[in-house]
């Protein structure tokens, strides 16, 4: 409710009285400030700040910014909802929703247009530092500093140039009871709301309750309050407790109910705050794992309990759920004998390594991960070894190619499914790319390519942090980390209409271009690498190649990338003859010495393979002795040529198809017409 002229009047009033009491005459005011306020004021003036003062400090650089953005990476990934949220709410009031760090420095924000002018003029912008030894009294800073939601209205802020503005902001703390950043709601004071803080308290207290459990998303949390109905709520109390009963961390809500601050002071195992032994109410949660717990605490009182985490979220699916869970993701996770890792990758290559350095700065920060590259560049590759040099390494990979999936079926796909929530659907349901994904990383490929239907429910899941599956009512809990690959410019995209403006934010948080083959530096590393794995406990000694192919390796533009050169390496491979260990021209794959598809002047480099590097192709191919007079067919012609060639290679159908360039197939087809 909007605040009636004549109070307004009268507080600002009071203000002005305790502003000349303070200011003009030195003199500490007795009544028209808050305690809080009065006590910043104080700060202020012993810290020697001039009230009077005009000077602007200029937000910080953008490389100091994004920074600070990286050190609060999980903070604003969960914020970001929230405050896009509350903003909806607060639209067209003349106000602006802040988020900033723990010194202050603001990160986000979202407001009205007419608004956000204003607020720049005094530096009220992503940043700007908002700590109460620059800016004087102000809800930001001095929230920091009292550790307590705070309001700052006009005249209350001691510089005299911010008296235009009303702020309301409060702390947000960590489940260990640290700062993490601060939420902030200004405004114009003209337009001043009662209820502004109480709504940055609840929204305070959302993002809190986010933040504990994804933290502590793979860990038993302990949901309790005096009374039942207030469990499942903001006002519930949260315990992390590892599987032999160890506390980890508590919320807010439970710190201040259990008096602990930084830290878990004695709080140190569940035993030590209940009475129950913690087996016996994880058997008993298990039986009957919706149902509230009473427990009497050692310090006499009984609170009701509902035990969440691993053990909740495995008995949301039924038994053959979680049979298609662990296929979904043994496979991805155990395809390769050995995983790759971002160090694998690095074999050189300037740009390469670029993306690689990158990627690694946003390992373990719930940062989402944007790779784009043109198709066969390794982009999947990519996404794999970042996960497994993270964190997350011992969780699942869960890929999904957005544009192989008929637009039908990527919705059940994503979210999965209930039983009979379609035609066609298994009475068991499905379990969707999301959950199976979760505790580790779900790697979208081609997200470019997604219909827009599917954005805007993915959107909700990363805002919301759980799905829904087709056909139910259930959310479910999901933590996932997310990396996505493109070949699309998805800004491009965007201003087509073709991808949502504001996914486009959500998934390019950071975002790494791998360049293609033909512009890398590292081929000679590359083919060598793809050599040990395609002929891995084949030949004893191991498989060379010639300096003549890997230098025509050099040289081609591979338009199909690092899945074609792996393709070429694989057919080569397997025309060798069991006595030969080295990789010759004639062991390459016939397409190769076609047209070249790359049509760019510059990059016809490569096209073709000169006859005197490649002797024995089929520019070599011999022909009879004996000259005939009588015409002859070309056919004949043909099969007189194959005929000679079998003879020289003693009948060995491999060694003719390489010496005529032809496959074994093709071979195979026109010696049937000899016979």
């Amino acid at each position: 409710m909007v605040v009636l002229p004549e109070l307004r009047d009268r507080r600002d009033n009071t203000v002005s009285d305790a502003r000349r009491f303070f200011f003009e005459l030195g003199e500490t005011p007795e009544t028209g400030l808050a305690p809080p306020v009065l006590r910043s004021w104080q700060r202020c003036r012993s810290g020697g700040i001039d009230h009077l003062d005009m000077q602007l400090i200029d937000p910080a650089s953008r490389s100091r910014l994004s920074d600070a953005r990286d050190r609060s990476a999980r903070l604003l990934e969960h914020a970001g909802g929230i405050m896009e949220h509350v903003f909806e709410q607060i639209r067209a009031s003349g106000s602006m929703v802040i988020l900033a760090d723990t010194d202050g420095m603001i990160l986000h924000c979202l407001g009205d247009p007419d608004f956000v002018g204003r607020a720049q003029r005094v530096a009220l912008q992503p940043g700007a530092t908002w700590e109460e030894g620059v800016r004087g009294t102000n809800a930001i800073g001095t929230a920091i500093l009292e550790g307590a939601a705070m309001e700052v209205h006009g005249a209350e802020h001691y510089l005299e140039r911010n008296g235009f503005l009303t702020c309301s902001a409060a702390p947000v703390f960590s489940a260990q009871g640290r700062l993490a950043g601060v939420l902030d709601i200004s405004g114009d004071s003209r337009n001043h709301q009662r209820h502004t803080l109480g709504l940055v308290r609840l929204s305070v207290q959302l993002l809190e309750k986010r933040l504990f459990e994804a933290e502590f998303a793979k860990e038993i949390r302990i949901a309790f309050h005096p009374r039942p109905e207030y469990v499942g709520s903001l006002q519930e109390g949260m315990l992390a407790v590892s599987a032999d009963g160890c506390i980890l961390g508590a919320n807010p809500v439970a710190r201040e109910w259990l008096g602990l601050s930084a830290g878990l002071g004695e709080a140190r195992s569940f035993s030590t705050l209940f009475k129950a032994a913690f087996g016996q109410v994880l058997d008993r949660a298990a039986n009957s794992p919706d149902d509230l717990l009473l427990l009497e605490m050692r310090r006499g009182e009984s609170v009701y309990v509902q035990v969440r985490g691993q053990r909740a979220v495995r008995v949301e699916v039924p038994t053959a759920k979680l049979t298609d869970t662990s296929k979904a993701t043994a496979k991805p996770c155990d395809r390769s004998k050995n995983r790759i890792t971002l160090d694998g990758l690095a074999t050189g290559d300037e740009r390469l390594q670029l993306a690689l350095d990158r990627a690694r700065r946003v390992q373990g920060k719930d940062i989402p991960l944007l790779i784009q590259g043109e198709s066969g560049v390794g982009k999947e590759l990519f996404a794999r070894a970042f996960h497994n040099s993270g964190v997350r390494s011992d969780g699942p990979f869960v890929a999904l190619n957005c544009a192989a999936i008929p637009e039908n079926l990527i919705e059940s796909e994503l979210f999965g499914y209930v039983g009979g929530a379609f035609t066609g659907a298994r009475r068991e349901g499905a379990v969707g790319k999301l959950q199976q994904a979760h505790g580790g990383t779900l790697f979208l490929d081609e997200i470019g390519d997604m219909p827009m239907g599917m954005q805007a429910r993915l959107l909700r899941v990363l805002q919301e942090r759980s799905v829904t599956p087709v056909g139910s009512m259930k959310s479910i809990p999901v933590d996932i980390s997310l990396v996505c690959a493109t070949h699309r410019v998805l800004r491009d995209a965007v201003k087509q209409g073709l991808f949502r403006e504001d996914l486009y934010y959500r998934v390019n948080s950071l975002t790494v271009t791998l360049p293609p083959l033909r512009d890398r530096t590292d081929i000679r590393r590359i083919v060598t690498t793809l050599l040990e794995v395609e002929a891995a406990d084949l030949r004893e000694g191991g498989i060379g190649i010639s300096e003549d192919v890997m230098q025509f390796f050099e040289r081609y533009p591979w338009p199909g990338n690092v899945r074609q050169l792996q393709n070429v390496i694989r057919v080569a491979v397997a025309l060798l003859d069991d006595n030969e260990n080295e990789i010759c021209p004639v062991h390459l794959p016939e397409e190769l010495f076609g047209t070249d598809p790359v049509e760019d002047a510059d990059d016809r480099r490569a096209t073709a393979v000169p006859a005197s590097s490649f002797a024995s192709g089929p520019a070599s191919v011999p022909v009879a002795a004996e000259v005939s007079t009588s015409p002859r067919s070309l056919d004949e012609i043909e099969l007189d040529a194959i005929a000679t060639v079998m003879r020289e290679v003693g009948g060995n159908v491999s060694a003719a198809a390489r010496r005529l360039g032809v496959s074994r197939n093709t071979l195979y087809r026109k010696l049937g017409r000899m016979n």
